[in-house]
Parts: C-alpha cells; structure tokens; sequence
C-alpha cells in the first residue's frame, strides 16, 4: 500500500495537524515507510503461537474476598474538625 499526497493532506486533516506543501513528501515517506514495515510483519509465520498479553509470564496476585471494615476508621475520621463514633458531624442545613 502506499500513500498519495492527497491521503497525507487527508490524515493531516483528522489529526488536526497543519501540513504545508513543502512538508508533504516528506510525511508521505515517512508514513510509506510506516507501512512498509507493518507490511513484513504479516510475512512472519504466526501459526500455533498463542496470544499474549506481557512478554514476560506472570500470575496476578490474588487476595481473599471478605467483606471487613478495613480497620483504620480512626484514621480516616482523624482530621475532621467534629466525628461521633467515627462518623462525620456536619452542622443541619435544612430546617
């Protein structure tokens, strides 16, 4: 596949940024060349690999499921100006 100056100015366009004519080979080679390599990439012989999601193997670490209430009410209710048995005290706004 390759690119033609009008799809330069065209993706130029969609990504909102300002090609001036003189810059326009330039991107078209650039992007060419982009293409040429994702281009090897389907010569490469995929067959009976398995998809991956790191390259390195890893087992994601797991806790136990329970419900608890954390544990550090105190903490959380400590900066605040007035708490009753860890909860925040806030003034009545409606009458």
């Amino acid at each position: 596949m390759s690119v033609d100056a009008a799809t330069v100015k065209r993706i130029g366009r969609l990504a909102r940024i300002r090609i001036e004519e003189n810059e326009v080979e330039t991107y078209r080679g650039e992007l060419n060349a982009i293409l040429g390599f994702v281009a090897q990439l389907d010569e490469v012989n995929i067959e009976g690999v398995e998809p991956m999601t790191s390259v390195t193997p890893m087992a994601l670490r797991r806790r136990d499921d329970k419900v608890t209430d954390g544990n550090y009410a105190e903490a959380v209710v400590a900066n605040a100006p007035l708490t009753e048995d860890n909860f925040f005290m806030v003034p009545k706004v409606v009458e």
